[in-house]
């Protein structure tokens, strides 16, 4: 029986569950309350928690306080969407424990699971019972008693596990609108896929091997060397790589952990991986001739790349530099995805386009780098969908810029928003007049149904064409046009004065323009207006102001 839990037997934990998570996550796509092709608590989980277990790959120790941390930093870095982001605030809470622990017990795993809760529940501004919050609770809970209980994790986790479960299966009772649908919590259920992918491994059900990335993590190395907006002095001025070979015979593993103790003494940035048959090295140091030398000791050196990073800085605050000159008051960034959508934002002034939505919510990091690229200090963001909202407000944490998200929630309030901007106008005045222009438009959009289930009052058979205003369903029919008019005459009241229809990339041209036609013939007194949006998954978007 497992009693205690070491950094390497975390770190496979944490693989374990990344493939686990990952070969259910179109099951938990399908728990999705909406039965709209945009399914994504599955995927924005595992693309979350993939990211973290890609850092954790990277992290060159097993002492449990780097596992833990590069838990935490990967998850922070690829949370998607609101489930991603909730995970995310998750795992930072069970790492900010275990970083204290030399090896895991039941008691500080419940510890985790219990600061992990409560770093949750402070990230939503409303929490809401009946959703990944209420599952985290009450797995901490049942932790805490079952700590007290047992030593063995085999024991701990299947009381922690079979808890979850039954909360679980309770959510619909507290949100009816997952009783409508005849589903549990997306959420909760991808938080239990990923504890029940650590009880796996600690009970040998799978063989999950470790390896390190070093390819992602160059690359994670070269991003924070040439960010513009983190920039400062270089303490340590040459980046030295190197590969040891031919290793002596003489040469035992607690020699490479001594050489990676004897780089880390002379710079930082240290990665020193490998075996008894090879050695990959990378170092910033003021004394590349000092880390060749220790690596002579063991065997023979290749592959040396030695670069220069007090000249690259050098040429970067330079650019810098050049860059600020150019700074304007305020930036503008939109998530959008299709490229007619995207030039309409361009054309509005917005600086930076996020390619995503609904089928692909965008990282935290995505958007904090897409802010750093905006020359100005001070950026608007425009989501344009509720499940990215959480995420744009945690790229806060991840770029010294000043961000503030308008929260739209469609294509249609984005486009309002950024027509109300004014570049001469203060951040107070924009804040307002965007957020009140966002208000005042009416967002629609057609789709098809992907499962047979009953919501908003109606039922609904796999295939059919709907209609959404506002988020609700409010039509269905069998042709894509039908529905369109349909929509539009629910969405319609006396005092507006212009329909915008965005046809999407499986709505032929010919037909969008007799749906604009009927629409203009019946509504004499609006302005209709057809754009080629060229957007995945939706026949139309539809503004109405």
């Amino acid at each position: 029986m497992q009693k205690n839990i070491n950094g390497a037997t975390f770190r496979k934990m944490i693989i374990g569950a990344n493939n686990y998570l990952d070969n259910n996550q179109k099951y938990i796509d399908s728990l999705n309350v909406y039965p709209v092709p945009d399914g994504d608590t599955g995927k924005n989980m595992f693309l979350t928690f993939k990211s973290a277990t890609t850092e954790v790959n990277n992290c060159p120790t097993n002492n449990m306080d780097a596992i833990g941390e590069a838990l935490s930093k990967g998850a922070l870095r690829g949370a998607r969407g609101n489930s991603g982001v909730i995970l995310s605030q998750i795992l930072r809470g069970m790492s900010s424990e275990l970083v204290l622990q030399p090896e895991i017990t039941t008691k500080s795993f419940a510890k985790a699971i219990r600061n992990g809760a409560e770093y949750a529940y402070k990230a939503v501004t409303i929490p809401k019972e009946g959703t990944i919050l209420t599952v985290v609770r009450v797995m901490a809970d049942t932790a805490e008693a079952a700590a007290k209980k047992y030593q063995d994790f085999e024991s701990f986790f299947k009381m922690v596990l079979d808890s979850g479960e039954e909360i679980l299966q309770k959510t619909p009772e507290m949100l009816p609108v997952l009783k409508s649908a005849g589903v549990v919590d997306a959420g909760g259920r991808g938080l239990l896929t990923i504890f029940t992918g650590f009880a796996k491994v600690l009970n040998n059900d799978e063989d999950f091997s470790v390896e390190f990335d070093e390819t992602a993590a160059q690359i994670e190395q070269n991003e924070a060397i040439v960010n513009l907006e983190n920039l400062a002095d270089i303490e340590f001025g040459y980046c030295t790589e190197f590969m040891v070979i031919n290793i002596f015979k003489k040469t035992t593993e607690s020699d490479i952990d001594k050489l990676r103790e004897k780089l880390m003494s002379i710079g930082d940035s240290v990665i020193c991986v490998g075996d008894l048959t090879l050695i990959k090295v990378h170092v910033h140091t003021n004394e590349p001739n000092r880390a060749l030398g220790y690596a002579l000791e063991l065997g023979e050196i290749n592959n040396i790349k030695i670069d220069n990073m007090l000249q690259q800085n050098r040429e970067l605050k330079a650019k810098r530099a050049q860059m600020q000159q150019q700074k304007k008051p305020f930036g503008m960034i939109s998530v959008a995805t299709g490229s007619g959508i995207a030039e309409v934002f361009k054309d509005l002034g917005v600086d930076q386009i996020i390619e995503g939505g609904q089928t692909m919510n965008p990282s935290a990091n995505d958007i904090a780098q897409a802010v750093d690229k905006v020359p100005s200090d001070h950026v608007f963001i425009l989501p344009n969908n509720k499940n990215i909202i959480l995420a744009a407000e945690q790229a806060q944490n991840l770029t010294k810029k000043f961000i503030h998200v308008i929260p739209t929630l469609s294509i249609p309030e984005g486009i309002s928003s950024a027509l109300a901007f004014n570049i001469d106008g203060s951040l107070e005045e924009n804040t307002e007049t965007m957020t009140a222009a966002r208000e005042s438009v009416a967002s629609g959009s057609v789709t098809y149904v992907v499962r047979t289930t009953h919501l908003d009052g109606f039922d609904l058979k796999e295939g059919e064409i709907i209609g959404l205003a506002n988020g609700k369903i409010a039509c269905k029919g069998k042709l894509v046009g039908e529905t369109v008019i349909q929509l539009v005459e629910k969405m319609y009241t006396d005092d507006k004065v212009n329909i915008t229809l965005f046809y999407g990339a499986d709505v032929v041209e010919e037909e969008a323009q007799k749906v604009q036609q009927t629409l203009a013939e019946k509504y004499k007194d609006c302005e209709v207006t057809l754009i080629n949006g060229g957007q995945p998954v939706y026949y139309y978007l539809v503004s109405i102001d």
